[in-house]
């Protein structure tokens, strides 16, 4: 068998097919491409004791990643990040089998380099010269990374607030980088007018390409893989663009098809933040995609999107699986970001955090039970963001001493 079973390309909307072996961006109808795969075959070559025999990378599914040839594969050994336990913080908001998976340990220290290997990988194997995309931070700074490993230029635009970590990650690697004084839909236009302009790059903005996605899914092949082939019963996910949430829900419809998980499907939860909430909207208000939300700001700066191109396809996936969405505050967020901290030693994005705020939240609305056995999805390090924590502690002097312990 080849090394990917890719068959062809879907329009999200339509079901039209797309040739997946020429560069394509969306569809007529301006929706996101989804990629396909023969999955018969791969069902008939490939079982779960052989890839649990492969690397432990992200490639280890290559057969239902769009990589054609595996000379084309670019790698900086990302994937099969931890599923942490989570018992001390579990146990405190009345949810002990909480677990986290903890995507800041990857290249890069956020999830976002699973869709820039896969997405840089098939762009280096069609062709394209260089990559070109507006972000919140995280994904410029891993696209680039990749970019460069490949041999590719990349073209970076981000809002002037982003986080200045990942400001310096995409000069590092040598990215054409624009600060751009707005939010990441200003920086999409001027990236967009930008590779109109220029011969031989791809614009790979959030599901304006179809397989960062791909890479992205990878999140729910390993978790499904890390307990045993078996489903857990809520994943929780910060939401801003949703990839990572549609890649998941993707990879459970996939994995089923497949005939290696039987059961119903883990309850999806589509995490923002108060201060950008379109999704939550939506889903509350019974509808089928968001409105742009205006004055977007928040902490998290990463789930700052005030209208996602995929809104509509996390809203199906949260709702095929009676999932829900819900909207957590900076200061809850950032309370938990703490708490969690001090409890397990694990120092997560805001992002992440919002997801423990939510969790925490629905525990004790009573939508999450004692007895569900969930996963919280920890999108990045929170290095990234030192900003989120005030160092305010006392500077000694050299002859003085540190003061007893104080009574607990």
């Amino acid at each position: 068998m080849s090394y990917s079973a890719l068959s062809h390309l879907e329009c999200s909307r339509t079901a039209q097919r797309y040739d997946a072996d020429v560069v394509q961006g969306v569809s007529a109808v301006g929706a996101p491409l989804l990629a396909r795969y023969d999955l018969e075959r791969v069902a008939a070559t490939v079982t779960p004791d052989i890839i649990a025999s492969r690397p432990p990378t992200l490639w280890r599914y290559h057969e239902v990643l769009p990589v054609r040839d595996e000379a084309n594969v670019v790698s900086l050994g990302e994937g099969m990040s931890p599923l942490l336990p989570l018992p001390s913080y579990g146990a405190s908001i009345g949810v002990p089998q909480l677990m986290m998976k903890d995507e800041g340990l990857i290249p890069t220290g956020t999830f976002k380099a699973r869709g820039a290997a896969v997405g840089v990988s098939r762009a280096r194997e069609l062709g394209v010269k260089g990559v070109a995309m507006p972000t919140n931070g995280n994904a410029g700074a891993a696209w680039a990374t990749y970019a460069a490993r490949a041999g590719l230029t990349s073209l970076i635009a981000m809002p002037v607030d982003a986080p200045s970590i990942t400001r310096a990650e995409c000069v590092a690697a040598g990215a054409e980088l624009y600060l751009v004084d707005g939010l990441i839909g200003d920086a999409g236009k001027l990236v967009n007018a930008a590779v109109a302009a220029r011969s031989g790059y791809q614009e790979v903005s959030t599901l304006k390409e179809p397989y960062r996605i791909e890479g992205k899914k990878t999140m729910g092949y390993e978790i499904v893989e890390q307990l045993g082939w078996q489903l857990p019963d809520v994943i929780f996910y910060p939401a801003g663009g949703g990839v990572g949430l549609i890649g998941i829900y993707k990879a459970l419809l996939e994995l089923r098809e497949l005939g290696w998980i039987q059961g119903e499907l883990p309850r999806l939860v589509a995490v923002q933040a108060e201060g950008c909430a379109p999704i939550v909207q939506a889903y509350e208000s019974g509808a089928s995609e968001s409105t742009p939300f205006p004055d977007a700001r928040t902490v998290a700066f990463g789930i700052t999107v005030p209208k996602a191109l995929g809104d509509f396809l996390v809203l199906e996936a949260v709702r095929a699986t009676e999932g829900t969405a819900i909207a957590v505050s900076d200061a809850d967020l950032l309370a938990e970001q703490r708490r969690l901290a001090a409890r397990e030693g694990t120092f997560i994005c805001p992002e992440g955090a919002a997801c423990m705020a939510a969790a925490k939240q629905l525990r004790e609305a009573g939508w999450l039970s004692e007895d569900d056995r969930a996963v919280v999805l920890n999108t990045g390090m929170g290095v990234k963001y030192p900003e989120t924590v005030a160092v305010d502690v006392p500077t000694l002097a050299v002859d003085s001493q540190i003061p007893p312990k104080p009574a607990a």
